[in-house]
């Protein structure tokens, strides 16, 4: 059975990403991208759909586990009776070879003398692939289709019920190495690395990464810890950043809202490049700006809202039956049907992106402006009509408020680029638009029997996307409608201190009600008050969000306050992008006015 989300630890090589259980099980790994078919699916079914154990055979007192610091090795400690080991997992940064991927753990005796087991269940295409396993050159081999793994360590292993399994004693100072090793099955298996020499230079590389960071306030540990986990989700080749490396993970446990954040999002665009800018890393948010240039690419109205990591256009859905889902939530979806929706926001979301590229002096390629003029003659026309909004609602569209917004952003943005940086534009057409659409969501966006503005045209329902309002710049926090949809949000949307996207509702979204707080929008309060001057409230509240991240600092999409638990995929990329925007915002705030996109 599959542990808590919060008992889970990330490691990764930029290209894929493995899911560590503080119990010593390996539970979920894809090989070899973030999006290729799991190997290791125990985390969304049962250890029997490929898991990789590694613990004391006895009962254990204590454990305690943490990254090395500033790194992405995970180090977890296990106190039994008859002594103490570690183990260290981490995957080695490969050079630029696609063709293989390595998972490291090292068993390491600290005291005493401590009988352990390992067993290891290779499971292909999501557990439902048993692979041959042979033994040769005193390498253990998987084949199955176009998957080879091999495993090489000193520990003697056997074949044990279509796993692989062996007992072991680590004593005080030894130091017993495991490598798995991923290769395509038509190939030979790539030659073997030094664990120890992987080891150190793994530590060197994030260290080295890790101390180009330019925040400077008091939450340095988180923001520098979800720095971290937001480049290990980077997809190294194409500067890609999925939205998490999990799929299915539930946004209520036992319920059906699973999902495949094993992609892209472009309304992730603005947020992360500011983060990492805001950090000191133009490296990579240049490398996400080119991602978004090229995944954008093409017709304007066939433009979607994720994209695979190398800007793959076809990731269409499909449920997957033989596995039992996440404490039983049914079904288990790979690929995301949301993509070919109509959401108009990501227009603006580009737009956002790449004033924000520009203005914080990223070198730019000339075809760029080119794509945004052509993205803005079809948001012309198309910004009057209803779309399924920001939360991917699988029910009718509608005339969303928070679509309108970010279509006045798209013009907002782009008229500044043109004003500041000399670009040949429309300027009075754009101009125009502009007005007509923020005149547009003024008239019909905002409820004065409620005091506030609502999900969609006409409508009662509250949203917290449009906290975002004072954020993006459309209205100044301190403006009585913007003040008058926070307190509605916070009286109505508010769950034990923590944020609700929305009330759900099927007639709207097409899915059984229930989910649990989105932590980004509790983010998005934190900078709504700093943004108001409310500096103390604010740190409050970041606190507070701050405190649910696991014991390795890691957030998952959303926290259910009724079970005190993390929920959602994990870890979620827009969730600690949400965390160093607010970390940077509240250490502005205190040194002068909040953050505001608008004012780049």
């Amino acid at each position: 059975m599959a542990l808590p989300i919060e008992d889970y630890a990330l490691i990764g090589d930029m290209r894929t990403a493995a899911l560590v259980g503080r119990n010593g099980s390996i539970d979920w790994l894809c090989l070899p991208r973030f999006d290729s078919p799991a190997c290791f699916a125990a985390l969304i079914g049962t250890d029997e759909k490929g898991a990789w154990s590694l613990s004391p055979c006895a009962e254990v007192r204590a454990s305690r586990r943490r990254y090395r610091q500033h790194t992405m090795i995970m180090e977890t400690e296990f106190e039994t009776a008859d002594g103490v080991v570690s183990l260290l997992d981490f995957m080695p940064l490969n050079d630029g070879v696609d063709r293989r991927a390595d998972v490291i753990r090292i068993v390491c005796g600290r005291s005493g003398a401590v009988p352990m087991k390992t067993v290891l269940r290779f499971r292909f295409d999501y557990g439902r692939i048993v692979p041959w396993v042979t033994n040769k050159n005193e390498e253990l081999r998987a084949v199955a289709g176009p998957d080879g793994v091999c495993l090489r360590t000193p520990v003697q292993t056997h074949g044990e019920d279509h796993s692989t399994v062996a007992e072991f004693t680590v004593r005080e100072g030894d130091r017993i190495p495991f490598e798995l090793t991923w290769y395509p099955s038509h190939c030979s298996p790539p030659p073997p690395i030094d664990p120890e020499e992987a080891l150190r230079q793994t530590e060197a590389w994030w260290k080295g990464w890790a101390e180009q960071c330019r925040y400077d306030g008091p939450w340095g540990t988180h923001v520098v810890r979800s720095l971290l986990t937001l480049k290990a989700l980077t997809h190294l080749p194409t500067g890609g950043i999925v939205a998490a490396p999990t799929t299915s993970l539930p946004e209520a446990l036992g319920g059906k809202r699973n999902w495949d954040y094993r992609y892209c999002w472009v309304r992730d665009a603005t947020f992360t490049l500011l983060a990492l800018v805001a950090s000191g890393y133009e490296d990579e948010a240049a490398a996400w700006r080119d991602w978004l240039l090229r995944a954008v690419a093409g017709e304007p109205s066939r433009l979607q809202i994720a994209y695979g990591i190398a800007g793959e256009r076809r990731i269409e859905e499909l449920e997957l039956d033989w596995l039992c889902g996440y404490e039983d939530s049914r079904p288990v979806r790979i690929g995301n049907a949301a993509h070919s929706q109509r959401q108009l926001d990501i227009y603006g979301e580009i737009m956002d992106a790449l004033h924000a590229a520009r203005t914080q002096g990223l070198s730019f390629r000339p075809d760029g402006w080119r794509v945004q003029r052509a993205l803005l003659r079809f948001l012309a026309e198309a910004w009057t009509q209803p779309d399924q909004g920001i939360w991917e609602v699988r029910g009718p569209r509608r005339h969303f408020t928070h679509s309108k917004m970010m279509a006045w952003v798209a013009f907002d943005r782009a008229i500044k680029d043109a004003e500041k940086f000399g670009m040949d534009a429309p300027l009075d057409e754009w101009s125009r638009l502009r007005k007509s659409i923020h005149d547009d969501v003024l008239d019909n966006g905002f409820n004065d029997q409620i005091g506030a503005f609502t999900q969609f045209y006409g409508g009662e329902t509250l949203d917290a996307a449009l906290l975002l309002m004072p954020l993006v710049g459309f209205l100044p926090a301190t403006d009585p409608r913007v003040a008058g949809t926070v307190a509605a949000i916070q009286q109505n949307l508010k769950s034990d201190g923590f944020i609700q996207r929305y009330t759900s509702d099927p007639s709207v979204d097409g899915l059984p009600a229930g989910e649990a707080a989105f932590l980004p929008c509790s983010f998005w309060l934190v900078d709504n008050l700093a943004l108001a001057g409310r500096i103390d409230e604010a740190e409050q509240l970041f606190e507070r969000l701050v405190s649910v991240c696991n014991d390795v600092g890691l957030l998952s999409e959303e926290y259910d306050t009724v079970e005190k638990r993390l929920v959602g995929n994990f870890p979620q990329a827009f969730s600690h992008v949400a965390l160093i925007n607010s970390a940077h915002n509240l250490a502005r705030g205190r040194a002068g006015p909040a953050h505001c996109r608008a004012h780049d």
